[in-house]
């Protein structure tokens, strides 16, 4: 028997990336996955993708009127939930003297208040045993230029770890976070930098990984598969690093 077999899984931002690569390793290990993405096209291509143990919904983590409707969304087509991985997210940057209130609410927006209420308006899904996952970053760790309002939302979500941990205890829920450093998806693509701050981002990173490369979606999901799993049953607001060592390990 596959040890996530007869699991509900929901992945949220699961069109591309870590979000699809999960959805690929709970649905390889026997889970049903519920997924969801911004745009129509992606979400029916991503369905295809992924086969018949998939169900996509389409819902943007920014907009207060899709989360709140989630929940209805998600009754019509799976009886409760065992599993929920929030994973969508967005990255921008901008050096502080050019910050915007623009880019302030749209990283806020989708990162802080899109995982807050998806969590809140998902958890009468979730019975005893229920598991939810959420996705920090290296960033809060580093300081990285140009990032301020990233890294804010990020450690707002890495407080989120603790908290809800603390609450859902006692419902027997297990919270614990990803934390994922440089990894090859199309993140920066989707990001507000050139393709030549894309290129320079990618040369000041690479020297300073331990591993010597950038990791794969599907290194991450491995991770989050087992956060997910019952091997990690003694697990609760933890945050777990996937970085090849960056930025903790000095090279040279």
């Amino acid at each position: 028997m596959k040890k996530m077999e007869n699991k509900i899984a929901v992945i949220t931002g699961a069109t591309s990336g870590i979000g699809k690569a999960a959805a690929r390793e709970f649905i390889d290990h026997g889970a049903k996955v519920v997924f969801t993405g911004r745009y129509e096209n992606t979400v029916q291509e991503t369905q295809s993708e992924l086969g018949e143990q998939a169900f996509g919904i389409v819902s943007d983590a920014g907009k207060m009127t899709d989360l709140l409707m989630l929940r209805e969304k998600l009754v019509s087509v799976v009886p409760h939930v065992d599993i929920l991985y929030v994973n969508a997210g967005i990255g921008k940057y901008a050096p502080v003297e050019q910050v915007s209130e623009e880019h302030f609410n749209e990283l806020f927006d989708i990162i802080v208040k899109g995982t807050l209420f998806t969590v809140q308006q998902l958890l009468p899904l979730m019975r005893n045993g229920s598991v939810i996952i959420l996705n920090t970053s290296i960033v809060t760790e580093i300081g990285m230029p140009n990032s301020s309002v990233y890294s804010a939302a990020k450690a707002a979500v890495q407080s989120f770890v603790k908290t809800f941990a603390a609450e859902l205890a006692a419902k027997g829920i297990r919270v614990n976070a990803v934390s994922p450093g440089p990894i090859q998806t199309n993140y920066f693509e989707r990001s507000n930098l050139t393709a030549a701050q894309m290129e320079n981002f990618t040369r000041s990173f690479a020297p300073q990984i331990p591993l010597a490369r950038f990791g794969k979606p599907e290194e991450v999901a491995r991770v989050i598969r087992f956060l997910a799993s019952d091997d990690a049953s003694f697990m609760h607001g933890s945050e777990v690093f996937v970085d090849g060592g960056f930025p903790k390990v000095k090279v040279g």
